[in-house]
Parts: C-alpha cells; sequence; structure tokens
C-alpha cells in the first residue's frame, strides 16, 4: 500500500491556559512517538482566550503506512479537519472501509447510548423535583 500524507489540525480548548498548551504539547509528543506515524512539520498556535476558554491548535503534516492507521489517529486524537494530499486517488480495500464504517457506527451508537441516559436521568430527576414541589405545595395549604 502507498503512504498517505495527510494534513490535519488537532485543537485543544479548555481551563486553565497551562493545562491546555500542557495537552497540546503531550498531544504533539505521542505523535512524535508513535513509530507508525511519520511526522513531517507541525506548527503550533499560540494559546488564546476565547470565549472564556483557552484554545490552541497545532497542524501537522503526516504520512501513514496504511487506511487502518489513519483512521485509528483520526478516532483516537479527533482531529479538527483531515486533509489527503497524497495520494490523490488512494486505493482502500472494501475490508479496510468496512472496518472504518463498523468503527463510526459503534462511536455513534455509544453516544446515542449516552445521550439516551442523560434524556432519562433528566426526566427522572424532574419527576422527583415535581413531586417534590407538589408535596411542599400541598403542606402551605
Amino acid at each position: 500500500m502507498e503512504k498517505i500524507k495527510i494534513n490535519t489540525i488537532i485543537e485543544i480548548v479548555g481551563m486553565p491556559k497551562e493545562h491546555v498548551e500542557e495537552t497540546m504539547n503531550k498531544v504533539v509528543s505521542l505523535i512524535k512517538e508513535d513509530k507508525e506515524i511519520e511526522l513531517i512539520t507541525h506548527d503550533t498556535a499560540e494559546t488564546k482566550l476565547v470565549k472564556d476558554l483557552w484554545s490552541t491548535f497545532t497542524e501537522f503534516e503526516l504520512d501513514f503506512n496504511d487506511f487502518k492507521k489513519l483512521t485509528g489517529f483520526c478516532f483516537d486524537f479527533m482531529p479538527s479537519s483531515v486533509e489527503i494530499l497524497e495520494p490523490t486517488t488512494p486505493k482502500v480495500s472494501s475490508e479496510d472501509i468496512s472496518e472504518l464504517l463498523n468503527d463510526v457506527l459503534a462511536k455513534i451508537h455509544q453516544y446515542d447510548m449516552a445521550l439516551k441516559r442523560m434524556i432519562l436521568e433528566q426526566r427522572a430527576k424532574k419527576k422527583v423535583e415535581d413531586k417534590t414541589n407538589s408535596s411542599e405545595e400541598a403542606k402551605k395549604e
């Protein structure tokens, strides 16, 4: 399989400023240390305060030996964007595409379950609050 060259951006947002900068430094280190990723270039922007949160991003140019490692990178680091630079017409096996789609679906199902759990917890909390409020009102009368 031919190498896959990408341009990607990873953004970190949070508080305090030092934590955001340390986290970005760790991300850069993890990518540098990964023997299956070739780091060609990287450039980290100055950390800035944006809407009460600190934000920075790093733009990377990276080479991957295969599609599977690229998709793993995307799930592990959750970049803001990925642009495939080379090859212009990648050859991807149906096995790789199936694996990617199944990974995406598994992640969507995880988020769906978490969202449904949060909705059910909020409904249960509201029912308890409504019962408490109606009991207190009945006592006042």
